[in-house]
């Protein structure tokens, strides 16, 4: 009869894809780490976290940010990839010009790997996470380095250095990133448009109901679900469509915690 040990080393269950989310702490469990791993959990992939900064906020808005020591992220970092393979990186806050300098190090050692980019430049309800110039510094180092940014048309403008969207697109999309999708919720109107927009020349808009009131952690949630379906293998232009989808559910499951936003229900069933 075989002993437990010789069971357990014979079976091999298969691997789970993993999304490395690399981002802010929001107490509140909102945005941030939190929602990426809610997300990348209820849509099959398995998350990796690591932290870049502390945040002060609540559901109104950020009134702190305290950087994390890039040493111990780097540390945390070199551990987990050589333990574990990661199929995607998925980018949100970085806060100070640390992190970023942690971020290009780990993409050096992840060539490959695909990189979704959500640029945190404010909290939901307020509050800056970076200033000009390290807004800058993202656009020459990391955007090149990307496959995929998916910034609100506010994020867009600033990053892209025009008020003109689609110059600023135009201008995103030259400093090397491959695809971008333009999230509109910003923007007036009854109806949301999501655009995207590539270097392929590929392109498609998404048409979405206006839905009522404001979410906390709603550009997480989707840059995180395009992550997830990636790091499973499906085509960009797919997971795209299906992240839409379950954000856009998510935000209909919405519910208050505070006085402020709206936390979107990501806890749902997995696609």
């Amino acid at each position: 009869m075989q002993d437990m040990s010789q069971q357990s080393e014979e079976i091999t269950a298969a691997r789970r894809a993993t999304v490395l989310a690399i981002g802010g702490h929001d107490a509140g469990g909102g945005a941030g780490i939190s929602a990426d791993i809610e997300t990348i959990s209820a849509l099959g992939s398995h998350p990796l976290t690591l932290i870049t900064a502390l945040t002060v906020q609540d559901t109104s808005s950020m009134s702190a940010l305290e950087p994390v020591d890039p040493s111990i992220m780097l540390r945390q970092f070199d551990a987990i990839h050589a333990d574990i393979t990661i199929d995607v990186v998925k980018i949100g806050m970085l806060g100070s010009f640390d992190a970023l300098a942690a971020v290009m190090t780990m993409l050096d050692q992840l060539e490959g790997v695909p990189v979704v980019f959500d640029p945190v430049l404010a909290a939901g309800g307020g509050g800056e996470a970076g200033s000009k110039a390290l807004q800058e510094a993202i656009v020459s180092a990391l955007l090149p380095r990307c496959f995929l940014l998916t910034p609100n048309t506010i994020e867009a403008r600033r990053l892209g250095g025009s008020d003109d969207l689609l110059r600023a697109a135009d201008n995103l999309l030259a400093t090397g990133v491959n695809n971008l999708l333009l999230t509109g919720s910003h923007e007036d109107g009854d109806e949301i448009v999501h655009s995207w927009h590539s270097n392929d020349a590929e392109s498609e808009s998404w048409q979405w109901q206006r839905l009522p009131g404001e979410y906390h952690g709603s550009g997480c949630t989707l840059a995180s679900a395009i992550a997830a379906f990636i790091a499973r293998g499906m085509p960009l232009k797919m997971a795209l469509g299906l992240a839409q989808a379950f954000a856009y559910d998510a935000l209909q499951r919405g519910y208050r915690i505070g006085s402020g936003q709206l936390i979107p229900g990501r806890a749902g069933e997995a696609q």
